[in-house]
């Protein structure tokens, strides 16, 4: 069976077949309607020129008091920049701080924009490798990619993939070393919120050492469920920000003033609202969960994200993750992602991931499909 060998060749081969998607990430929702009413009022009702670069006031304003509030996250709306996205802000972060010569530790799997906006600015991706069913950081593996060259450090936490949640001893091994080793961190922070079991977030520049060093990144699009609309944020002390600052305004220059002034909106609601949609993103985890266990597929832990993930092999299944996605969009139309493309080099072959962030109805046809093509093989 060919193998499917980019995240684009899946997206076309799910189109070209009518596949059911549990391969992208994001809610099979329209949105919280009243967030929604905000920003059609605000079209009408409100500014519609350039709004200011780093963002509107009302929204860095809503950002620094929502991780206060939600977090017990110290910030000031003065190190608060609004991007036209989260990728935007990871961009604009990663093209100010990273210069050409330099080496980026990347927590290994990796969001598949990592690579190629370190490589971009013209720098080397120092791959720092996690493992399976656990995904646990240790010391060591950070020890054996740094070189001397190495400025910064990249990471997703919570982590996409491995759907996994840093513990309070693992962030405190990154905070050390990077004081150590007196490295700037990006911390991609936009699944925050989609947090289950009790796990807690907590950024990495809350830690000793790490405020003057660390860029959070976080999404509203993930924070509320609106995703299509690329609202981000950039947090940070004020000579790392202007950097990043300076790079979003060749970029982007400003994001839509009417979806700003509805995430501001938003990001005030009640607590109350964002534990409820945890709670229906965990029961769609756990439906997903046991019906794909109740088929024969080996499901690792997932303590985060909108993903679920599948061990092949432990599943009975020969394929390696490629041939698997593509035999199941071919055969039984259920498109999902080979974590093999997730990597930099020497890829991990044999998990697949599979996004829940859906309706029942979708889950329950997605399931059959992918035990369809499991009794394929």
């Amino acid at each position: 069976m060919p193998e499917a060998t980019t995240l684009e060749e899946i997206a076309s081969l799910a189109r070209s077949h009518d596949a059911v998607n549990l391969a992208q990430g994001f809610p099979d929702t329209p949105g919280p309607a009243d967030i929604r009413a905000s920003a059609a009022a605000a079209l009408i009702d409100g500014p519609n020129q350039y709004p200011p670069v780093r963002g509107m006031p009302e929204l860095r304003s809503a950002v620094a008091a929502h991780y206060g509030e939600h977090q017990n996250f110290v910030l000031s709306p003065d190190q608060v920049l609004i991007t036209s996205g989260g990728t935007e802000a990871l961009a604009a972060s990663i093209l100010a701080l990273v210069a050409p010569g330099d080496d980026v530790l990347v927590i290994e799997p990796m969001y598949d924009a990592y690579a190629p906006l370190v490589q971009r600015a013209g720098a080397a991706v120092r791959p720092v490798r996690l493992s399976p069913p656990c995904w646990r950081l240790d010391e060591t593996a950070l020890r054996k990619a740094m070189t001397p060259a190495t400025r910064v450090l990249l990471l997703s936490q919570p982590a996409n993939p491995m759907s996994r949640v840093f513990d309070d001893e693992e962030r405190s091994i990154l905070a050390r070393f990077c004081v150590e080793h007196d490295l700037i961190v990006i911390s991609d922070e936009v699944w925050e919120h989609i947090l289950f079991d009790g796990a807690v977030h907590r950024s990495l520049a809350s830690y000793p050492g790490m405020s003057a060093r660390t860029v959070k990144l976080g999404s509203a699009g993930k924070i509320l469920s609106l995703t299509g609309w690329k609202v981000g944020f950039v947090c940070a002390e004020a000579f790392l920000l202007d950097q990043v600052a300076r790079m979003h305004q060749c970029l982007t220059f400003s994001t839509p003033p009417n979806l700003q002034t509805a995430v501001a909106y938003g990001l005030r609601r009640p607590k109350s609202e964002f534990i409820e949609e945890r709670m229906r993103l965990a029961a769609s985890r756990e439906r997903l969960a046991r019906q794909l266990s109740e088929s024969g597929f080996a499901v690792l832990p997932s303590q985060a994200t909108y993903f679920l993930y599948v061990d092949l092999p432990e599943s009975g299944i020969r394929l390696n993750d490629a041939a698997f996605c593509r035999l199941a969009i071919v055969e039984a139309g259920v498109a999902t992602i080979p974590v093999s493309l997730l990597y930099s080099a020497s890829p991990l072959r044999t998990l697949i991931r599979i996004c829940f962030a859906r309706t029942d109805a979708v889950l329950d046809e997605g399931t059959k499909r992918l035990a369809v093509a499991r009794g394929l093989v």
